[in-house]
């Protein structure tokens, strides 16, 4: 193939053969159309390319009509669109994107088929969403010419390609497949062929850590969902598993899970597991986590929106710095509190200068929240529950979750739902003066079960945490993690934003305190993410 590399680095305009004519296969054909490309479509079943094109033609249509495309442009995209009936007919194809059912097998006798109808100088692109791009070359004339070009649903309007290189891609014809996704308006990030690739595999914690604080009792899904929903995702996971669909959600995370020789941090759910033995598929069924059509917001949780009182108190401190103390600080001046500064130690600190955040006295774990009446916390969760402070710090002990606004968000100002739990060892008394601190602080307060980690932080660090391996393995660079998830799922930040604004020595520590708390190796922490807060310790 050597002899024919130069005419890789330049695919624009080339004709171009769309193999499978399903919602993705012709959501390509439809980009490629709109970017001057002669396109082809092929489907095994028998007028679906033509009822495919029928289809993009009324899309074309309304585009015009919306004032999106003009209605030349429209009348040339479908122009350049042909419906065949054999692969034969593409043989001066230039670069093929193959969009058929998820099975290797099929993928793989589907590119042997073409290598012997294309010449060889033809690109070779699959759009797998999970299966090794180096399993699919397997076997080919040509594997070098090979190369994942993972789209996402629906094609015209999400942006995020992943450019995925098995081990034999050639360098040249990846990078040529990056360029033409930017030609096409599109944000291409490289990643290797490993299970999941960049979004589905960092993806999963979002769903994971939601699953196993249902399968704990923890919270409900209405809870979880409001919980998320404060730090920005237009999502809960909840009803974004409804709307995927828990069956195919359920089949990716085992895919990955079997892909990485059933490593404990990919495991299914029995919860998730229990809704797909039952049918109970999500909005495709009209039920899952919730029942639809939906009579309220998916992610509606009861949360306690009284009047904010400051609780009878005898003397405020703001413990710990950073965001977080600051946060704090700045809305007890605006409740009109007095408040003194605390060192962040886990014995009672004198007033003073606080310490950096994540360096506590005499090897002590410094902490970051309230100490009310020089005994009671309030306290930013660190991953330890609260009945585990209270046995050490004194029994009136609470914890709360970690509030990580999106710059420019409405949840921005603060008025948010968030997290808290009580030690089992609290007075009743504590319980209701924590949540009425809370209110106090500008948040919403929703009281949980005792969980380690509560659910952002333990969220966000576990998505922090997979994408740290990922670039440890190579799989992708922070920049294109962070693109992947925010363009790919919609993520308000990306793993290493997140990572920015909080401190690599808190995420690790949390994680440490989960995994102590599980005793097993989801929770593990990333050698990257060790290594970056060891940097910070020297």
């Amino acid at each position: 193939m050597s002899h024919t590399l130069s005419s890789l680095f330049d695919l624009n305009h080339a004709p171009v053969l769309v193999v499978g004519a399903g919602i993705m296969g012709a959501g390509i054909a439809q980009v490629a159309a709109l970017a001057g490309h002669p396109v082809m479509l092929f489907d095994v079943r028998e007028g679906a390319a033509d009822q495919s094109r029928t289809q993009l033609a009324a899309t074309l249509e309304t585009l015009a009509a919306k004032g999106k495309l003009t209605a030349e442009a429209a009348a040339q995209a479908l122009e350049r669109i042909t419906a065949i009936s054999a692969l034969e007919s593409a043989a001066h194809a230039h670069l093929v994107v193959e969009a058929i059912v998820e099975k290797l097998e099929a993928k793989r006798s589907l590119f042997r088929q073409l290598e012997g109808i294309v010449s060889a100088d033809c690109v070779l692109a699959t759009n797998t969403s999970s299966i090794s791009v180096t399993a699919i070359a397997n076997g080919l004339h040509h594997p070098q010419r090979l190369v994942g070009m993972h789209f996402f649903n629906p094609v015209p309007l999400m942006k995020l390609v992943e450019v995925v290189s098995g081990l034999q891609t050639a360098p040249a014809v990846a990078e040529a497949i990056f360029r033409l996704s930017k030609v096409w308006g599109k944000v291409a990030v490289h990643a290797r062929s490993t299970p999941g690739f960049i979004v589905n595999r960092i993806a999963r914690p979002y769903y994971a850590e939601t699953l196993a604080l249902l399968q704990e009792q923890a919270a409900t899904p209405p809870e979880l969902d409001a919980c998320l929903r404060a730090v920005g995702f237009r999502m809960g996971p909840c009803e974004l598993m409804d709307l995927i669909g828990h069956d195919t959600n359920f089949s990716v995370t085992q895919s990955v899970y079997e892909a990485n020789f059933y490593d404990k941090r990919f495991v299914p759910s029995l919860v998730q597991r229990e809704l797909v033995d039952g049918g109970l598929l999500g909005r495709k069924t009209g039920r899952g986590f919730y029942t639809y059509p939906l009579t309220q917001p998916a992610a509606h949780a009861a949360t306690d929106t009284s009047a904010p009182d400051v609780p009878a108190h005898t003397s405020v401190c703001v413990v710990g710095s950073g965001p977080v103390a600051q946060r704090l600080a700045q809305a007890l001046t605006a409740a009109g509190v007095a408040f003194a500064v605390a060192s962040g130690g886990d014995e009672a600190p004198p007033q003073g200068a606080a310490p950096a955040y994540g360096v506590g006295p005499q090897g002590g774990r410094a902490w970051v929240g309230l100490l009310v009446n020089g005994t009671q916390q309030l306290r930013l969760t660190d991953g330890r529950t609260a009945t585990a402070l209270g046995a050490e710090a004194g029994n009136d002990v609470a914890v709360f979750d970690l509030p990580m606004p999106v710059p420019g968000s409405a949840t921005a100002s603060g008025a948010a739902v968030l997290a808290h739990a009580v030690s089992l060892r609290a007075s009743d008394d504590w319980a209701a003066a924590a949540a009425q601190w809370l209110r106090v602080l500008g948040f919403a307060p929703l009281r949980m079960a005792d969980a380690p980690g509560l659910v952002v932080a333990r969220t966000l660090a576990m998505l922090i945490n997979e994408a740290a391996d990922a670039v440890q393995q190579g799989v992708c660079s922070p920049e294109g993690a962070d693109a992947a998830m925010k363009l790919g799922v919609n993520y308000p930040a990306g793993p290493f934003e997140w990572l920015a604004r909080w401190d690599v020595r808190a995420v690790v520590a949390l994680l440490d305190a989960l995994d102590a708390h599980c005793r097993g190796e989801r929770y593990r922490v990333s050698p990257w993410l060790r290594q970056q807060a060891a940097l910070l310790a020297a």
